[in-house]
């Protein structure tokens, strides 16, 4: 038995959907991560086959002046996953690199986060890997479904308004379905055997910027909101994000033979399930 933890978010969502009863299934209403002793407990009556973490403090700009907050649900929670749980897959960001590549980033790439959510994330990362007996981390990128709180779904509701939507076009990365990105995390549970401690990149393929994937959510949906490009100086953020965050995701494909589908295929695949 496989257990989903964070298991209500965008990727929990898509990842009930594809493993149905061979998982178990929490969240922060069964669990707090950031105790250990919760985690400990959880732990004592059951040994799980994987833990798979999807479990994140996600509110970037918010996580600026709660960098505890942050830090206790990115980088202890996980590393009491592991602790405990033993075998972890582990779900990381774009954002612990700084953005200064001019090349998709390996996994070998030096990270150099520049927020506190990036610095938070990391160090849940070496905290995964470190700890647990096995264990697998998957960085992705621009995460979206029909489900929470997302880009898609924020652009979606804004184009009703009259006025034109105005959208940063010089920060480039990879939207990723998270129905993809479910499939890529379910793919690489024979993988978590004991000693195994990996780092992956899989987003789906292609590049563009927020303004590029506003523009093709606009056209895929058939709104008629108009988009505008703006700099990232006009819409000033509390946290600073990476100007460019693409992933290369040759180690992965060549690990499990698998092809990956294009970004805009997998936002058609979302439109599609939000029908």
């Amino acid at each position: 038995m496989l257990l989903v933890v964070g298991a209500n978010g965008q990727l929990g969502t898509e990842l009930q959907a594809q493993l149905g009863n061979r998982a178990e299934y929490v969240d922060v209403a069964e669990i707090d991560i950031s105790c250990e002793d919760a985690v400990r407990a959880l732990f004592a009556h059951r040994e799980y086959d994987a833990v798979i973490n999807c479990a994140a403090y996600t509110a970037v700009d918010k996580a600026e002046d709660e960098p505890a907050r942050a830090d206790a649900v990115n980088h202890l929670g996980p590393l009491y996953l592991a602790r405990y749980g033993r075998r972890v897959v582990h779900i990381s960001t774009d954002y612990v690199f700084s953005g200064e590549s001019s090349r998709p980033y390996v996994e070998t790439d030096a990270a150099r986060p520049l927020s506190v959510y990036g610095r938070s994330k990391l160090a849940g990362e070496n905290a995964c890997l470190d700890a647990a007996a096995s264990a697998v981390v998957i960085r992705s990128s621009w995460l979206y479904s029909p489900h929470g709180g997302n880009f898609f779904k924020t652009m979606r509701r804004l184009a009703t308004g009259d006025r034109p939507l105005r959208v940063v076009f010089d920060q480039v990365g990879t939207p990723t379905y998270a129905g993809h990105l479910a499939a890529a995390i379910i793919t690489v549970l024979p993988q978590l055997r004991d000693g195994c401690h990996e780092l992956y990149h899989y987003s789906n393929e292609g590049v563009c910027s927020w303004y590029d994937f506003a523009v093709t959510i606009m056209a895929q949906c058939s709104l008629p909101c108009r988009v505008e490009p703006i700099r990232s100086w006009d819409y000033p953020t509390r946290a600073q994000r990476p100007s460019f965050s693409v992933l290369d995701k040759t180690k992965f494909k060549k690990a499990f033979a698998v092809t990956i589908p294009h970004w805009q295929e997998g936002l058609r695949e979302c439109i599609q399930a939000c029908r």
